[in-house]
């Protein structure tokens, strides 16, 4: 038995060993993997597969259309009329009570139905293409948000990854100079004060890589997420986020051409007008007659007794062929109210598409300042850096010659670190403000 328990226990924990994958993405490969897997980019795709089946649904509207209907009937109890005793021969200012008909019936009806004119179907199906043009417009919209959020998750898990690897060698730096002033201050050499506020900045450090180690378990779950893939699942980043910086730098999309009507916003605007258009187009037509044509054909049967299965039951079939119009004559002005209704939204579309317009505009020549400023602020950080590590290793060296104070050392220690973090946050805001100026100029040709 215990040899049978621990090979269960065995088999359990290789299987969920084997369960759990290990991936490696590089952007590009996140990037491709994400527009894949990510749960909002396969709605999306879903939505654009409802729209084809809602056009085809559309579509079948003006198709023959057969149904097959079946009745069965038992009369409990039959209804009776009450008839002239005199047609019968009987006294005049009498009734005789009859019941017509039989107590059970069946009765087969198959019809067809085939739309020649409707004004409503002929909207619809211009409609049903207009929707399936922006269900594209939808997926493709959300790929670039897609693609947007992955760079961003991405880089965060690098950033946070980064910030570690440099608190690590600036806690490796401070511990070893925590050491050699404690043996200097055991020797009486300088003050208690010195090794004190070492402790402070090594506590502080300290502090600062817990939390840069918390929110890289955070970024990690956050980029798993946008992939799509298991939070159980264990993901390697082979992107470096100077390499990344320098992508940004020597492929710079600046000088990319912007052309508004290729641009994904302004095209959703744009299908949003197209389909109030048709929806006063729709409120119009429905003032126009429709005409149906129809086939119908039909058998009863009679009887008392449900003996409709013998050979003997007889049926009696009909059919029938007519053509139906309906012509809407007057509604108390509900149409013309419609209509109005719909020329109004109109307007307003029309009104917002212009707007859009403004705004995407604004938006491009707002993202290509901050790109530049982003590029300035980056190479900013990096002169910033190289000063802060060079007072730094001047106050490290006077602090040992006692040329300058334990406080004198922390202030230029905690210089150095804030230059540090503001380098890496300037990678970060370049790559992003790269990002999302590539998504705004994302062009994508007119049907």
């Amino acid at each position: 038995m215990k040899n049978i328990i621990l090979g269960v226990l065995s088999l359990l924990f290789f299987s969920s060993i084997q369960s759990q994958e290990n991936r490696s993405f590089s952007l590009e490969e996140a990037i491709a993997f994400g527009l894949i897997y990510n749960r909002t980019a396969q709605n999306a795709g879903s939505d654009i597969a409802i729209a084809k089946k809602k056009q085809w649904e559309t579509i079948a509207l003006g198709l023959p259309q057969i149904n097959l209907n079946g009745e069965y009937t038992n009369n409990l109890k039959q209804g009776v009329s009450l008839i002239p005793s005199e047609i019968f021969g009987g006294p005049a200012g009498e009734f005789t009570e009859i019941a017509f008909g039989t107590r059970q019936q069946i009765n087969a009806t198959l019809r067809l139905d085939q739309l020649l004119f409707d004004g409503s179907y002929l909207v619809g199906i211009q409609a049903s293409k207009v929707y399936l043009e922006i269900s594209n417009r939808a997926k493709l919209k959300t790929d670039l948000e897609v693609k947007k959020a992955i760079i961003k998750a991405y880089c965060n898990v690098l950033l946070a990854t980064q910030q570690i690897n440099v608190l690590n060698r600036n806690l490796e730096n401070v511990q070893k100079n925590l050491l050699e002033v404690e043996a200097i201050f055991e020797n009486g050499l300088i003050e208690k004060e010195n090794v004190e506020q070492l402790q402070i900045t090594l506590a502080s450090l300290e502090n600062s890589l817990q939390y840069a180690q918390q929110m890289k378990i955070i970024s990690q779950g956050l980029l798993k997420i946008v992939l799509g893939i298991s939070n159980e699942d264990s993901i390697t980043l082979t992107d470096s986020l100077e390499g990344l910086t320098l992508k940004k730098l020597s492929k710079s999309v600046l000088d990319n051409p912007f052309i508004i009507e290729n641009n994904i916003d302004f095209q959703i605007a744009k299908n949003s007008v197209a389909s109030q258009k048709l929806l006063l187009k729709l409120a119009r037509y429905k003032a126009l007659p429709s005409l149906t044509a129809f086939i119908d054909g039909r058998y009863n049967g009679n009887n008392d007794r449900f003996e409709f299965l013998d050979s003997e039951q007889p049926w009696y079939g009909s059919s029938m062929v007519g053509v139906k119009l309906t012509l809407p004559v007057f509604s108390s002005f509900k149409r013309s109210a419609s209509v109005a209704q719909a020329r109004l939204d109109l307007k307003k579309e029309i009104n917002l598409f212009e707007e859009t317009k403004q705004q995407l505009n604004l938006k491009v020549a707002s993202a290509k300042s901050s790109c530049m400023l982003a590029v300035k602020k980056f190479q900013t950080a990096q002169k910033t850096l190289k000063l802060a590590e060079s007072i730094e290793q001047k106050n490290q060296t006077k602090f040992y010659e006692g040329l300058a104070s334990s406080f004198e050392l922390y202030q230029a220690q905690n210089q150095l670190y804030t230059s540090q973090n503001q380098l890496l946050l300037a990678m970060i805001d370049l790559i992003n403000e790269n990002s999302n100026l590539e998504t705004l100029l994302h062009q994508t040709p007119t049907e």
